[in-house]
């Protein structure tokens, strides 16, 4: 079973959510150490220095709205097709399943409530 799968089967067992029409993701560069925290919509696309981050879903449990967020993200480095990371990042456990690249880290701080 892959992570992915995993984390959506656990979904299931989590207490129920809400899809978010959004979400705050905060991005690293890990050259330069400068931080910047970002929010996307459902379906945009940002770009990170040469990454773009596209937000495909994010769910939040009911009874918890600012924690606990998980969002469906595909990273692209640069013009490239080739898919740097695609999959459900956890933000109360954002190293479960980490885009792994040599320069820039990101990651789910919660779901758009608003």
């Amino acid at each position: 079973m892959t992570l992915s799968a995993a984390l959506f089967a656990a979904s299931a067992a989590w207490a129920e959510t809400v899809k978010a029409s959004g979400a705050h993701l905060r991005g690293l560069d890990k050259v330069s150490g400068t931080p910047v925290d970002f929010q996307m919509k459902v379906g945009d696309t940002v770009e990170l220095g040469r990454l773009r981050v596209t937000l495909g879903e994010c769910r939040y449990p009911v009874d918890n709205p600012s924690g606990d967020a998980y969002a469906w993200l595909v990273v692209r480095d640069g013009n490239a097709e080739e898919t740097t990371f695609e999959g459900w990042m956890v933000a109360s456990s954002p190293a479960l399943n980490a885009l792994d690249h040599p320069r820039y880290d990101v990651w789910v701080l919660r779901c758009a409530t608003e």
